[in-house]
């Protein structure tokens, strides 16, 4: 049968004249997007409907479903972000709890929200060395659900942003034997277990929920991402439902079609794909071993071998410093900086021409490290004394209010330096990649005010601080704010 894309240049090479949407009527001669535009259509005759498949989209689920060992899978055209709203709406009722990694993405937190959940959470387990979330282990998430109570789901990440993966096949039968399902957040595995020496999938492992996204690791559009279905825990009806509220009834053929296509690679080059990959990462691993300053940890340490974490430990050099000299220096473009690291995705269809130039790139700064002849452009800002490592994150601010509480009363913006005591009123986050300091109904103390002055400090992208002075040079400590729960 036909893929998608197929289809759709069939469409586009017929006689068809479109009185239909979308607006530009696949008219390629009025814009430079010709091959977007081309195949851009909406639901019309023969081309099925996302959220009722029963023909070609049908078909391309169920390639995907056998590709990844799913009962069943479904597109995601508004990202993981879609797939993990409709996950946790379908896991977990109205009101009910949920346990989850603190460490998780903004849009659980948007699902908690909506649903109205209370939230209980595991123990923030960090790697101190590297400054990053490590995963969970089995007895983790059993001691942690002793403690909850009555937990209607466990939501984890795994892989972490930066590669860190957690015993999903332990963690899932500890839910199982409680007769709740897992949910695992593993946007950025979507490459795992497609090929020989990749880690095995989360579908593998026994999880009942998995969203992922393609277009981080696999050939496919940005935007674009599966959630899988396993067991029986999940009612499908239900997922169904709450996809079709938290995706657009619009949905885009392009990103459809490039979801297809990818699945399509990757039966017919998928084992391929990940040898390239492994190469390239074995090409960066050796190079690494004769750096004397920066490091990258293994996969014996980072398992996920897509995800190439630069570590500048000890140095002067932040990781945001490396960062910008790798782009403003020799043209390359990482996905995100940490205090002690940058971060690299490489994947199959990266080249050897572009793993080359990183390679030769961090030689050459680590010899201009022992020549000490880094740009004085690049040099850090000050840092205030006595501050907090990020290895060791703050601990969970206490609860007043819930989150969909917190977040539905009034709010006021309030000087940093005199919000002890208030109840936070929005998200505080270091970003990439966007996890909360502080959730929404979560009382600010003197530790976290603390924290987040010395993040300032350092320079790093804190987002939920206001500046309450015009013109105020970033990462200097002048007047900024909290949005708090207003007093009452």
């Amino acid at each position: 049968m036909p893929d998608i894309f197929q289809e759709l240049n069939l469409l586009a090479d017929s006689d068809m004249y479109p009185f239909h949407m979308p607006g530009h009527k696949r008219n390629v001669e009025s814009t430079p997007l010709k091959g977007a535009f081309r195949c851009d259509i909406t639901e019309i005759d023969g081309f099925d409907n996302l959220h009722h498949e029963e023909g070609i989209i049908l078909e391309a689920e169920k390639r995907a479903a056998a590709l990844f060992g799913a009962k069943e899978t479904f597109f995601l055209v508004n990202g993981s972000t879609s797939g993990v709203l409709a996950a946790i709406s379908a896991a977990v009722s109205r009101n009910g709890k949920i346990l989850s990694a603190r460490g998780s993405h903004r849009s659980f937190y948007h699902a908690a929200y909506l649903r109205q959940l209370d939230i209980e959470y595991l123990p923030a387990k960090m790697m101190k060395e590297y400054g990053i979330f490590d995963g969970f282990s089995r007895e983790d998430v059993e001691n942690a659900l002793k403690e909850a109570g009555d937990v209607e789901a466990v939501f984890i990440t795994s892989p972490t942003y930066e590669g860190r993966c957690s015993d999903v096949e332990g963690i899932a039968k500890a839910c199982h034997e409680r007769g709740i399902p897992l949910i695992v957040d593993a946007a950025h595995g979507a490459h795992f277990g497609l090929g020989e020496g990749i880690p095995e999938s989360a579908v593998h492992q026994g999880a009942d929920l998995v969203v992922s996204s393609v277009h981080k690791t696999l050939p496919s559009m940005t935007q674009t991402a599966l959630i899988h279905l396993t067991g029986s825990l999940i009612d499908r009806n239900k997922l169904k439902k709450f996809l079709s509220i938290y995706q657009s009834s619009s949905p885009s053929y392009v990103l459809m079609s490039s979801i297809d296509l990818c699945v399509k690679e990757m039966q017919e080059n998928g084992n391929e794909f990940c040898l390239k990959l492994l190469k390239y990462r074995e090409m960066i691993q050796e190079a690494a071993k004769k750096l004397d300053n920066l490091s990258i940890p293994g996969l014996d340490i980072l398992q996920d071998p897509a995800k190439v974490l630069i570590y500048t430990g000890s140095l002067a050099m932040t990781g945001q410093k490396l960062y910008d000299i790798l782009r403003e220096d020799y043209s390359l473009q990482l996905e995100m900086a940490g205090e002690k690291y940058a971060l690299a995705i490489i994947t199959g269809w990266d080249t050897p021409e572009g793993i080359n130039r990183l390679i030769a790139a961090l030689k050459e700064i680590d010899q201009r490290l022992i020549n000490n002849e880094v740009d004085e452009s690049h040099n850090e800002p000050p840092k205030v004394a006595e501050q907090e490592d990020l290895g060791e994150m703050p601990r969970i601010p206490r609860r007043a209010l819930l989150l969909h509480e917190a977040w539905e009363e009034e709010t006021e913006a309030v000087d940093l330096r005199e919000c002890e005591g208030s109840i936070a009123g929005d998200f505080v986050c270091l970003y990439p990649p966007g996890i909360p300091l502080i959730v929404p109904g979560e009382v600010i103390d003197r530790e976290f005010i603390e924290s987040i002055s010395g993040y300032i400090a350092k320079n790093l992208n804190v987002q939920g601080v206001l500046s309450l002075e015009k013109g105020e040079n970033k990462g200097i400590i002048g007047k900024r704010g909290l949005v708090c729960v207003k007093q009452r």
